[in-house]
């Protein structure tokens, strides 16, 4: 199935998906043109050069003519050498009985045969001599030599051949076998009813948004109910959400539960580098939607031609903007007898122009947003069907939990690499096991046993994992710990992963102030136990600056400065809006919102420093399991801070068993949502 967002569920019947009409009922039309065309370039390439053989044949058969003077016609004449001749008005040509030697312009030729010359006048004395010395002659009208108009013409022909081919390229991309002229014609897939379907039932979670986008549904089913009593459905919808959610699933299974054909492009072929095709594309694209109304025209990735205009230097992109105003015309065209809904996709809806957003175009903007704990349970389930489970240890309820933020397109990716390294195990079902360490990979990184830390690295990182730790495990209302290891992952020497008990939309400022401290506990771990600092903290500085920032200048939690946001909140990159946009806070704001920061940054690296030193040796105790066991879970620290000695299974000097029993052991916990990498 196009786009595979982690959402969708298998289809019982036919595994084969739906398929555009361009390529639509007969999937080898569109695979086949090429050959096709090759085929028949082939027959006709052939039949030239064959036409061109013969040609040459027949004329090589008869020998060229050779021009000569009158004195030597004469002599032929008069030595009766001339067998035969012919008459096309005065041109004079001649057979000779044997081979003779002429003086042509450009010297002697030998061995000539056939000869032409100019007759001043013919009249019947001239005829009368040519009887009495034995020349059979006849009169012959005028004819035009095709062949040699067409081998003077095919040079043309081929040049005129080559300039159409390559027009052909140019407007179909990688030469499509499209007219030569359709560069202003809509790119659009189309599904119609009779083409297999996608409904609500394949798609997992959007519980919200379908619940939105049944009244689109019902119109489209029975207009005439709506018209009735005076009601206007709104044109368009937008669908707005992050990557891999299922916003073009969606909109694939309302034209699957409307039964209604469903136009399907990217705003991104609109644009083009000709002036004015991206606006004669929509006017077709369009008039294609009012001739099989009623329909649903979805465009993909609206932000590609839908940004606000005015925008950039020089006024922005002038093709662009005549894209966007024929859209805007187009989409005010339309009224509710017509029967066609205009439904769009985004990610970045911040940089769309206002007036595709107000009422009479978009009407309707529906989030689709990442899944919760349901909406994950019920994406998994539709994946997992596709793999052989071993059902009895695999538990679904548990692997939701440990995934919160994972959107559908994520879970996918899950559910393929648990598949990958059973497979890779040889094993013949996939368990719960392969699931933790493929949660390990899609979420934290792939380990790298490829690096390998000096003795003075490990300790290092492993006081570091330690302090993030011992700070998270005694820190009032932080996230449970599920993992802390100091094998190298992504990029990144060491990793302690946190779980949320519960899926948080709010966070109180004591939370916040307790991640910072958790974030900083790495650096205070180092700091006291070496006496020194390293750049292995670089990344949680990041984070923590970033977290402090916003608490200042968008949350409101600075005691000095009040409810107050500073900054534009809008960080995406798009030229224009950063160039235009100027700050609105002074300079003395702007020190104020600095020492905030530095601040609250203090305060977080200071309660940090007080945790660890009040439980030094705890530190000393879970830096030394670290070492010795590499990967600790939450049951392992929970049982260093008990001060309780922590047992694995023996060792009888092989590595692999112990490593083989760290796995076993911590890879049957849930999955972390948030990550402190070093």
């Amino acid at each position: 199935m196009p786009k595979e967002n982690g959402q969708i569920k298998p289809q019982k019947h036919s595994p084969k998906g739906q398929r555009p009409v361009g390529e639509g009922k007969d999937k080898k039309n569109t695979e086949f043109q090429w050959k096709r065309a090759g085929k028949t370039s082939f027959i006709w390439v052939f039949i030239l050069i064959t036409a061109i053989f013969l040609s040459g044949l027949f004329t090589s058969g008869n020998q060229k003519a050779i021009e000569i003077q009158y004195y030597q016609y004469r002599e032929f004449l008069e030595q009766k050498l001339i067998e035969k001749a012919t008459i096309v008005e005065d041109v004079f040509t001649g057979q000779l009985q044997t081979p003779q030697t002429v003086i042509a312009e450009i010297g002697p030729i030998e061995d000539v045969t056939r000869f032409k010359v100019i007759l001043p006048f013919i009249d019947r004395e001239t005829m009368t001599e040519w009887s009495q010395y034995g020349v059979d002659y006849s009169f012959k009208q005028q004819s035009i030599d095709w062949t040699g108009y067409f081998l003077n013409m095919l040079p043309w022909l081929l040049i005129i051949g080559v300039w159409i081919f390559i027009l052909r390229r140019m407007q179909t991309g990688a030469g499509g076998m499209k007219g030569i002229f359709n560069f202003g014609k809509s790119r659009a897939k189309i599904w119609t009813s009779d083409m297999q379907r996608v409904t609500f039932d394949d798609v997992a979670g959007c519980v919200e948004a379908k619940e939105e986008l049944k009244e689109v549904i019902e119109f489209l089913k029975y207009p005439k109910r709506f018209q009735k009593l005076g009601a206007k459905i709104p044109k368009g919808a937008l669908l707005i959400g992050p990557p891999g959610t299922g916003k073009t699933l969606l909109a694939r299974a309302i034209a699957g539960e409307a039964d209604v054909p469903f136009f399907n492009l990217s705003g991104a072929d609109f644009v083009e580098m000709f002036v004015g095709v991206g606006a004669s594309r929509v006017r077709d694209l369009f008039e294609q939607g009012k001739t099989n109304s009623p329909c649903i025209i979805f465009i993909d990735e609206l932000d590609a031609v839908g940004r606000q205009r005015g925008a950039g230097l020089g006024g922005g992109h002038d093709e662009r903007e005549q894209t966007l105003n024929a859209l805007l015309v187009e989409m005010d065209g339309f009224n509710s007898e017509q029967s066609v809904i205009i439904l769009a996709a985004t990610n970045r809806p911040d940089v769309l122009d206002p007036a595709l957003l107000r009422p009479g175009r978009f009407d309707r903007q529906i989030i689709v947003d990442a899944p919760d704990y349901k909406g994950r349970l019920g994406i998994l389930k539709v994946h997992t069907k596709k793999i052989i489970l071993n059902k009895r240890k695999v538990k679904l309820e548990e692997l939701a939990k440990g995934t919160p933020g994972l959107v559908g397109a994520d879970l996918a990716n899950l559910v393929n690499e648990a598949a990958l390294l059973a497979a890779r195990k040889k094993k013949k079902a996939v368990d719960m096991d392969d699931f933790e360490d493929a949660k390990d990979k899609v979420m934290i990184g792939i380990q790298r046993k490829s690096v390998i830390l000096s003795d003075d690295e490990k300790k290092v990182t492993a006081y570091h994992e330690s302090g993030h730790a011992l700070v998270a495990a005694l820190t009032p209302g932080a996230d449970p710990i599920h993992k802390v290891t100091i094998i190298p992952r992504g990029r990144a020497l060491g990793v302690t992963t946190q779980i949320p008990i519960d899926e948080k939309h709010t966070y109180p400022k004591d939370y916040i102030e307790g991640r910072l401290a958790i974030l900083l506990g790495g650096r205070a771990a180092e700091s006291m136990i070496f006496n020194e600092l390293t750049t292995g903290a670089g990344n949680d500085i990041e984070q923590a600056t970033n977290i402090a920032r916003k608490m200042v200048c968008e949350w409101g939690m600075s005691e000095n400065l009040g409810p107050m946001t500073f900054g534009k909140k809008n960080e995406e990159i798009f030229l224009g809006r950063e160039i235009q946009s100027h700050r609105d806070y002074s300079e003395t704001t702007a020190r104020l919102i600095d020492d905030e920061v530095v601040k609250i940054i203090r305060k977080a690296e200071k309660s940090a420093k007080q945790i660890l030193k009040k439980n030094d040796k705890t530190l000393h105790a879970m830096a030394s399991a670290l070492l010795k066991h590499e990967t600790i879970d939450h049951d392992d620290v929970k049982k260093i801070l008990d001060g309780k000695i922590l047992r694995r299974r023996k060792v009888n000097g092989a590595a692999k068993t112990t490593r083989k029993k760290r796995k076993t052991t911590t890879t049957r916990k849930t999955a972390a949502k948030k990550s402190t990498k070093s």
